[in-house]
């Protein structure tokens, strides 16, 4: 043999895949053990606190009684769903609901990306942790202070801001008990509370961008609202895609806290949504069947908009969520 064909035998072995030997779960088990167990606690909450009680919807085909439990107690259907949909108030909690969550989607979700690109655009390190750290305190704020907060600054017995509104136009406006403001002041207070906290999932995204790509194009002068247009918002576009599908999923939950906080009897016909009338007929009321039935269709709905969603995501060219 030739020294032509040795080296080319030798080059052929070189290019050989070479393919790891197989390890036994078992071996892989012990030698991550550690990472199994820092994973324990995780899985366990969502075990106990999120699969475990969705044994739970089953009472909503039942005539639920506590005493007889699970298996004893009547099936009657979807006789609650029936009664639910005949119910009056249905259109009226329907709408409620659908117009928060609408307000929400339309000026909530758009706030954490816009405040993470113009953090993402301050040069000076120390004064953008100083504004990150400001715009993150209000989420660790609970939802109770945050309505003694709108009460002390809007009441119209001596509120700060309605005091100041006072002074320049000489009358008082009735914020907390008007059907007109409950929506505005229910996305003020989310808004203020988690925009700063919702920047963080995207500001660790914009970490990703190459610059490279921001030194080409100041190269072909581009200015920060072309490079932001054409480099940053394309760049984060897959994560603004799964955190949308993401809140698609939770579209029909208003939070029931913030809504029991800031309804009265005077504004209740904007401020029954879901949530609170699951509370009332569950908990004040106790028809349990009946309460679950109404949670029920509202997991139904994001079900239903978490698959659309991540289906036209998926044609539009982003990745979604499977």
């Amino acid at each position: 043999m030739g020294k032509g064909s040795l080296k080319v035998a030798r080059d052929h072995t070189e290019t050989l895949p070479i393919t790891a030997p197989k390890v036994h779960w078992m071996t892989r088990f012990s030698r991550d053990r550690w990472l199994y167990v820092l994973l324990l606690p995780g899985v366990l909450y969502f075990l106990i606190f999120k699969y475990w009680p969705m044994w739970g919807v089953l009472i909503s085909f039942q005539n639920y009684q506590p005493f007889l439990g699970f298996w004893q107690s009547e099936w009657v259907g979807f006789e609650h769903f029936q009664a639910f949909f005949q119910n009056p108030d249905f259109f009226r909690l329907f709408r409620n609901t659908l117009m928060l969550a609408l307000y929400d989607l339309i000026f909530f979700f758009p706030a954490p990306i816009i405040l993470a690109l113009l953090l993402n655009e301050i040069r000076l390190s120390f004064y953008k942790r100083f504004v990150q750290t400001l715009v993150y305190v209000p989420h660790f704020i609970s939802m109770v202070i945050v309505a003694s907060i709108t009460y002390i600054l809007l009441t119209t017995q001596g509120g700060g801001l309605n005091n100041l509104i006072a002074s320049w136009t000489g009358e008082k406006i009735d914020f907390l008990s008007s059907e007109d403001w409950f929506r505005p002041l229910i996305i003020l207070q989310i808004m203020w509370k988690e925009t700063g906290w919702g920047t963080i999932i995207f500001l660790a995204a914009l970490a990703g961008v190459d610059v490279e790509q921001y030194e080409a194009a100041i190269m072909d002068g581009a200015g920060r609202f072309r490079r932001m247009w054409h480099i940053t918002l394309p760049a984060i576009s897959g994560v603004i895609a799964i955190l949308l599908i993401l809140r698609l999923g939770s579209f029909m939950d208003n939070g029931f806290e913030q809504i029991f906080l800031m309804k009265n009897s005077l504004n209740s016909d904007v401020a029954d949504v879901f949530d609170t009338y699951v509370y009332e007929m569950g908990i004040t009321m106790g028809s349990f069947s009946y309460s679950t039935a109404v949670g029920l269709f509202k997991a139904v709905i994001g079900i239903v908009l978490v698959l659309g969603s991540n289906y036209i995501v998926k044609r539009m060219g982003q990745p979604g969520l499977y």
